[in-house]
């Protein structure tokens, strides 16, 4: 397993970035889009090599490992943090792609993945393969992504249809200037477009034998410690962003505290102020928990690609629970802080307001809306159904 860039050199590379993220972000609103020098800061300390399997010179990083740095990229910047995320997911999950596919995708070792689950394609059998022809929205990083993971319907003999999920270069996509919204700006979450577009057979597969990494043509078989299962990855990875972006708002509003009085009242210092105290106090404990609780779900997810075995659908279920729980707890910790702020937060320019607005956007994400996470990790604890094919 390659080692040249360890977990702790990583980390103490993008800790050095933070400032310069956090620096970034009006621009990267402005833009709807992270700015270059974010892209290459990473780039250079290997962030986009973590997903990727080591023999194609990748750092295959444990669970643990990619969430920890996700987590401080996101202390930087919750947009970037997000952005990364996206990548780096996406790229492992072309680990679950024949080898064929890996080949074309990890040849460079360092490579961004977009991607997005919805099926909002159509795919018809050509010679070699398929065309597909689609539109796929809220495709995060898709602007400078390599390649895009993107689904399609394809309409069997007996009428029925088929999911797939595909792989494609960016370069034979159209990408639409249409990401115009109120948080999660600098994400550049823009529409990707296929007019006919060949895909070979070899990066076209069943999304259920995605999830259940069951692929056909693959010889990977998880002896690496990596074969985690795909959406409790995912989950794992979002609940460490959404830490990251509350650990940031906590630093910057203690940054603002000094000399900063309660305008129109007799208070010359809001950290006297009890409200402000306990504020502080409930704000730290949650992050905390956060970020302690990730300990529970992400040992779940290494003891069984340890053992190699799918984790249950209990696990699975929990997991999805306890990762949305903790995110929220994080979210409630950013509000918190966002209300004693006072009026100057909402400029343009002030770090706690864009992590308010992007934590804020970022939990309307399916896969982290609270509700239904919550519904879900109850109904399977209760013996019932978990009526998704989203585990």
């Amino acid at each position: 397993m390659s080692t040249d860039v360890s977990p702790e050199a990583m980390l103490e590379a993008v800790r050095e970035m933070i400032p310069t993220l956090r620096q970034n972000g009006a621009e990267a609103d402005r833009n709807r889009w992270i700015p270059d020098e974010n892209i290459a800061l990473q780039d250079k300390a290997g962030v986009f090599r973590m997903g990727v399997p080591a023999r194609f010179g990748g750092l295959a990083y444990s669970a643990a490992d990619m969430v920890e740095v996700l987590t401080e990229i996101s202390r930087g910047c919750g947009a970037t943090g997000w952005v990364s995320m996206v990548w780096v997911h996406t790229a492992w999950t072309v680990r679950l792609f024949p080898d064929k596919a890996q080949e074309d995708v990890f040849a460079g070792g360092s490579v961004r993945v977009s991607g997005t689950i919805p099926p909002t394609g159509r795919l018809t059998r050509t010679d070699g393969g398929y065309l597909m022809t689609g539109k796929w929205k809220f495709n995060t990083g898709v602007r400078g992504a390599d390649w895009n993971m993107v689904t399609g319907l394809f309409e069997e003999e007996d009428g029925t249809q088929t999911s797939l999920m595909t792989l494609i270069p960016v370069s034979e996509l159209t990408i639409l200037d249409d990401w115009d919204v109120t948080g999660a700006a600098a994400t550049g979450s823009t529409t990707s477009v296929a007019e006919n577009v060949f895909i070979p057979e070899h990066r076209v597969v069943k999304y259920s034998d995605l999830v259940a990494g069951t692929v056909p043509g693959r010889s990977d078989d998880g002896s690496d410690g990596r074969g985690y299962g795909l959406m409790s990855l995912v989950m794992a990875k979002i609940a460490g962003v959404f830490a990251g972006m509350a650990r940031g708002a906590y630093e910057e509003f203690l940054e603002r505290l000094p000399g900063r009085g309660i305008t129109y009242t007799s208070w010359t210092e809001q950290s006297l102020h009890p409200v402000t105290q306990v504020a502080v106090a409930d704000a730290k404990n949650k992050i905390d928990a956060a970020e302690a609780f990730a300990s529970v779900w992400l040992k779940v997810i290494q003891d069984r690609a340890d053992a190699r075995e799918e984790l249950t659908q209990e696990e699975k279920a929990v997991v999805r629970g306890q990762t949305t729980w903790a995110a929220n707890l994080a979210k409630e910790a950013v509000e918190e802080l966002f209300r004693l702020g006072g009026g100057s937060v909402i400029r343009n320019d002030q770090a706690l307001g864009r992590f308010r607005r992007d934590i804020e956007a970022l939990s309307l994400h399916a896969l982290i809306q609270y509700y239904g996470n919550m519904e879900l990790q109850g109904r399977v604890l209760l013996g019932l159904d978990p009526d998704t094919p989203y585990l």
